[in-house]
């Protein structure tokens, strides 16, 4: 997609500070951080949210995962815990229509339900 911000990000025609990038996915720091650890990771194929999912996408999203806990490693959170969450559509609270997880850490965080 032309106008979604996180192609551009995949493009590199917006910097990020990227944290991981390999040919699937990429995951950088969140601009407006909720905690001290906040990266976002993305497939870098273009899924507008997590319903529109199809079959071909099991294996990047496995590894998506495999590599979330890599970071939290990295992160320094993996031993404390950490908060793996999407935002789907609207009323989930989904503000960017490009699949994403936000990996978050660093402090307690409390219970969302």
């Amino acid at each position: 997609m032309d106008d979604c911000l996180f192609c551009k990000i995949v493009k590199k025609e917006i910097p990020a500070q990227i944290v991981y990038e390999d040919d699937k996915i990429m995951a950088f720091k969140d601009i407006n951080p909720a905690a001290p650890v906040h990266i976002l990771l993305i497939p870098k194929k273009h899924i507008p949210d997590l319903t529109a999912l199809e079959p071909v996408d099991a294996e990047v999203i496995g590894h998506l995962h495999l590599v979330a806990k890599q970071i939290a490693e990295e992160q320094g959170v993996a031993e404390s815990g950490f908060r793996l969450l999407n935002n789907c559509k609207e009323d989930g609270g989904q503000v960017i229509y490009h699949l994403h997880f936000h990996l978050i850490g660093g402090r307690k965080l409390t219970h969302l339900c």
